[in-house]
């Protein structure tokens, strides 16, 4: 019996690197997890691959986030899905893990109104409207969890636009969670630093060397130690947890 045993959860942008750990981790402690994509369905089977090949259970949820109807879409496919699973549309752990980012070096003043806009419809408005959507499924004793980033303490020029989404999807927290605290719901924030999401950058050492730079450990977090603190927050153990902002960036934002 693992932790999530019986639970169900959503987790959005799992197709690959951190949402992928993410979902791989709740179906190992034992929960039905739905693998959200937006456009790379093979990349979301290899998920599902994974998480059977491990015991676990798993279905597959296409919705492309930031343009209009996501919500809804994303919704049809969660709920038909946990209906032919378990025979209810209920939830019980939402990951808003998805997100768009700022090219790197990309300048402040480069910014166009295009960019800018897609960064707070991912980012911001979409988490938003799934986190308005869900309240009608999770039960009682549910878990939201906000995967955020280390951009909204530390200043990180050419990151200015996706640091102002993501601190604004921060918002999402403290306010539901006093919301949603009489029904036992807790929300919580997770900030990331350097995390190796098998991007190709990280296959380059002399660069990752750089990276690894910023963190207390001197090294790149990995994947599966981001899965971990999501995991925890998802879990019982965390019932006392609410409205926090976790800093899991392995001693980045410590100066």
């Amino acid at each position: 019996m693992g932790k999530l045993t019986n639970k169900t959860a959503l987790v959005t942008g799992s197709s690959r690197g951190i949402g992928r750990a993410v979902a791989q981790r709740l179906a190992a402690e034992g929960a039905l997890v739905a693998v959200h994509y937006g456009s790379n369905e093979e990349a979301a089977k290899e998920t599902l691959r994974l998480i059977e090949g491990d015991g676990g259970r798993g279905f597959l949820v296409r919705a492309a986030l930031g343009v209009p109807g996501d919500t809804h879409e994303l919704f049809l496919g969660l709920e038909r899905g946990l209906k032919e699973r378990t025979g209810e549309a209920s939830l019980d752990i939402l990951v808003n893990n998805a997100g768009a980012q700022t090219a790197a070096g990309l300048a402040p003043e480069e910014v166009t109104t295009e960019e800018f806009d897609h960064l707070f419809a991912v980012n911001t408005r979409a988490p938003f409207f799934i986190v308005q959507r869900a309240l009608g499924l999770l039960s009682d004793g549910g878990r939201i969890i906000n995967v955020s980033s280390g951009t909204t303490r530390v200043a990180v020029p050419d990151q200015v636009a996706y640091a102002m989404s993501k601190g604004a999807l921060e918002q999402i927290t403290p306010h539901f969670a006093r919301h949603l605290a009489p029904r036992g719901i807790t929300v919580n924030t997770i900030a990331l630093g350097i995390t190796d999401n098998g991007s190709p950058v990280f296959d380059v050492p002399e660069i990752v060397e750089q990276m690894a730079q910023f963190s207390a450990f001197k090294r790149v977090g990995t994947a599966g130690e981001v899965a971990d603190v999501v995991t925890f927050l998802a879990s019982e153990d965390a019932r006392w947890i609410t409205g926090a902002f976790i800093d899991a960036s392995g001693g980045t934002m410590l100066g």
